[in-house]
């Protein structure tokens, strides 16, 4: 029997991708997004590359963040429909702006998540999948991070992640009904093979491969590394680096874990990442090697609330869950090259190119890359 999951932030980066491997391992999906820092475009794509299961997919848009009106909005949904399960991406995810901006982080991650909860509660939907930060662990005195390592957040963003982590931890322990799997990303780039779904963030890109795609494409003049001085083998910052189509798999993997027969899940967290640190000097090169194109860089300070070096411990999921990453920097590189020159405005459309011509010309995906991807529910 098919699953009906609602996807919240379902129209962004990960939720993309997310929604479509749903879709194609036969979930119902519901999605809802304010659209902030994402398109609707890529809603209408996700459709596209779902082929016949992408009737399975509906959409409604989140108009506003305040709290009244955001959680009418949840209860209309949910009492349109029975979810077995929700995946919870929905929220706001720079660092930088967190700290600049620290009560909008707590609002939209931490309210917005409690307000969820409540909705979920009174419909009887108690199974949650949430979109966590290893941000948690903060600046750890050692690596890989391991599930238990202390979580010490450096910033409001990872701050609301662990505030989160704890309301879904207290939750269970309040009620054992509730079945929730937090899900610590590392960092996820790269983008669907197809070049259809990517990530297309508003204004400056806070995150290191967008800003750098935009500077292969002529949009920036200069990539900015901040800080050249840390106590790595290049001076630059050290992070897993994750490809979204594994990232996106694991939920479908989480998923799997919680509708097993007799799942006793309780609240469980899980990295999601590759176990390999990867410089951001290398990851450029990578990208350089994969696109062709040089990409000039200026040295400036360290960023607030960044670490030196971050990457993950990945036996658990990988013994519980029986997910592993499969793609590595190389795939990561060439997939968001891919991206970049078939949308190099990103969802905007370019002057030669209607959406119609740009879904007609630009689908690459085959069938045996699907079911290579996709995990049956």
């Amino acid at each position: 029997m098919s699953k009906s999951i609602l996807v919240t932030g379902g129209a962004g980066y990960i939720g993309s991708h997310t929604v479509l491997q749903l879709l194609l391992s036969g979930c119902h999906v519901a999605t809802v997004d304010n659209l902030d820092n994402s398109s609707e475009v890529a809603i209408s794509r996700v459709r596209h590359l779902a082929g016949d299961s992408g009737k399975h997919l509906s959409f409604h848009k989140k108009k506003s963040n305040e709290a009244r009106l955001k959680k009418i909005i949840y209860i209309k949904i949910f009492l349109n429909c029975r979810f077995d399960a929700v995946i919870h991406f929905a929220g706001s995810k720079a660092v930088g702006e967190s700290v600049a901006k620290p009560l909008l982080y707590y609002n939209n991650n931490v309210i917005g998540t409690i307000i969820l909860l409540e909705v979920m509660a009174a419909y009887g939907c108690k199974k949650l999948v949430f979109s966590s930060s290893a941000s948690v662990y903060g600046s750890p005195d050692r690596v890989p991070c391991t599930e238990d390592f202390p979580l010490a957040p450096m910033n409001p963003y990872g701050q609301t992640k662990l505030m989160a982590e704890d309301i879904c931890r207290d939750l269970h322990r309040s009620d054992p009904e509730w079945q929730i799997m937090l899900l610590r990303y590392f960092n996820p780039v790269g983008a669907h093979p197809s070049g259809l779904l990517g990530e297309d963030p508003r204004g400056i890109p806070n995150n290191l491969m967008p800003y750098v795609q935009q500077v292969a494409v002529e949009r920036r003049p200069t990539l900015t590394v901040f800080g050249n001085n840390y106590s790595t083998k290049d001076g630059t910052g050290v992070r897993d680096y994750i490809h979204v189509v594994d990232l996106a798999d694991g939920h479908n993997a989480a998923l799997n874990k919680l509708f097993e027969k007799d799942s006793k899940i309780g609240c469980e967290a899980y990295n999601l990442g590759t176990g390999k640190g990867t410089s951001v000097l290398e990851i450029v090169s990578a990208f350089e090697k994969a696109s062709g194109k040089k990409i000039p860089l200026v040295f400036g300070e360290r960023r607030p609330g960044d670490c030196e070096v971050l990457y993950a411990a990945t036996t658990k999921a990988e013994t519980q869950l029986n997910w592993k990453a499969k793609y590595g920097i190389e795939e990561m590189c060439r997939d968001q090259w891919n991206w970049a020159c078939n949308n190099p405005y990103g969802y905007g459309k370019s002057d030669s190119n209607t959406e119609d011509e740009i879904i007609s010309t630009k689908t690459k995906a085959s069938d045996s890359w699907f079911s290579d991807v996709c995990i049956t529910s």
